[in-house]
């Protein structure tokens, strides 16, 4: 054992001489998730400010200004008044709303049966959701107004006298279509974005350690290093134990410190620590399977640091690293299934979110532990076949 931790520290003492070292583990990721939450800070609830020209000037379309500016409305919407439609255009276009609504001249008669050109929503290629909201609120009223006539029209069909319409019809306004859909929060906590671009960042900086380790093992094979150790009395087994130590310590640093930077300095929640640390050691040890599999792999140290590359990337790309997972195709995301990465960050999202315990990263760390199997399983083999004359 002593071996071994004399293995490690020689290893790790190696590593903290290099000052790229430094920064790709320790320093780069967080200052790249320090960027991300200053980027992202204070935009984790959606805002929309609507532009609307009313050219009916009927009652109509005053209702659906009214909801717009509606208590419900109120902490989602900012309403802003054109009086034409090319001056609601430039304020699009110039980012002063997001988009705007356009009520053509007769559109309270066409709600009474008339015909007159539909309502228009003005948008931008940056703001689409905010457009979708605009549509959405406006087909909405549209349809609440014809189900309210629908109901007079109905009542008097069936028999009721016509000077009950007024009645009638301030009755309907009251009512509310059957089916409706009502935002509802869930029990979950909001997910802040550091809370998922630190370990994420961390991870795809970690992830680099594969590198680093790979090529060192070249550059000692290279140098005699490692013959020299394997002559002493230690044992070729100790001497890999060793290197593995080393580099699960390392990656595990630099994900310990990009997490509690990110706790700390910005704020980052998880519900619970135990997960984080859990997700950590697992994402550490993998690291360290990675490491392997690249050196049973290659020959020199060039070698080693063009595949240490392309894996590193296509982890992280298909991973989600860069971006949250539910912005992605489906494809990806099932992708991703196949990532130690992908899976560590859906356990950080499930803590980022309120979730405890085994719930949030009891499956993750079962898919990390299962891509950390297949990749000792390969490596064995290779290394196998490589002794075979």
């Amino acid at each position: 054992m002593r071996v071994v931790l004399a293995i490690a520290a020689k290893d790790l003492r190696q590593r903290l001489r290099d000052r790229s070292a430094w920064v790709i583990v320790f320093l780069a990721p967080v200052l790249i998730s320090a960027l991300m939450a200053l980027a992202f800070n204070n935009n984790d609830e959606f805002r929309a400010n609507l532009g609307i020209v009313d050219l009916d000037r009927g009652p109509a379309a005053a209702g659906l200004t009214q909801v717009l500016e509606s208590r419900e409305l109120r902490g989602t919407v900012q309403v802003r008044s054109y009086d034409a439609e090319a001056a609601a255009r430039r304020a699009v276009d110039a980012g002063d709303v997001h988009a705007a609504i356009v009520l053509p001249k007769g559109f309270t008669e066409s709600l009474h049966g008339g015909s007159a050109a539909p309502v228009r929503v003005l948008d931008s290629v940056d703001y689409g959701l905010q457009a979708q909201l605009a549509r959405a609120v406006t087909e909405s009223y549209v349809a609440q107004v014809n189900a309210d006539r629908l109901s007079v029209v109905t009542a008097v069909s069936a028999g009721a006298p016509q000077s009950d319409i007024p009645r009638l019809a301030a009755r309907a306004a009251l009512l509310r279509l059957p089916e409706q859909v009502r935002a509802q929060g869930l029990p979950d906590d909001p997910l802040k974005v550091i809370s998922y671009f630190g370990p994420s960042m961390g991870m795809f900086f970690v992830l680099f350690t594969v590198g680093f380790g790979a090529r060192g093992y070249f550059i000692e094979q290279q140098q005699g290093t490692l013959d020299r150790i394997a002559a002493a009395p230690v044992g070729r087994g100790a001497l890999l134990i060793g290197k593995s130590v080393s580099t699960f310590v390392y990656s595990l640093a630099g994900l310990a410190t990009v997490t509690l930077v990110s706790w700390l300095a910005f704020d980052a929640a998880w519900a619970d620590p135990l997960g984080v640390a859990a997700l950590s050691v697992a994402m550490a040890v993998c690291v360290v399977c990675l490491t392997a599999l690249v050196i049973a792999l290659v020959r020199t140290e060039q070698q080693a640091q063009g595949l240490s590359s392309i894996l590193v990337f296509a982890l992280v790309l298909l991973g989600g690293n860069f971006v949250f997972a539910s912005g992605t195709t489906p494809l990806i995301r099932r992708l991703a299934l196949f990532t130690p990465n992908g899976w560590a960050l859906r356990g950080f999202t499930d803590l980022g979110t309120g979730v405890r315990g085994w719930d949030a990263v009891g499956t993750p760390l079962l898919g990390i532990a299962a891509f950390s199997a297949v990749v000792i399983a390969v490596t064995a083999l290779l290394l196998r076949l490589r002794r075979t004359p």
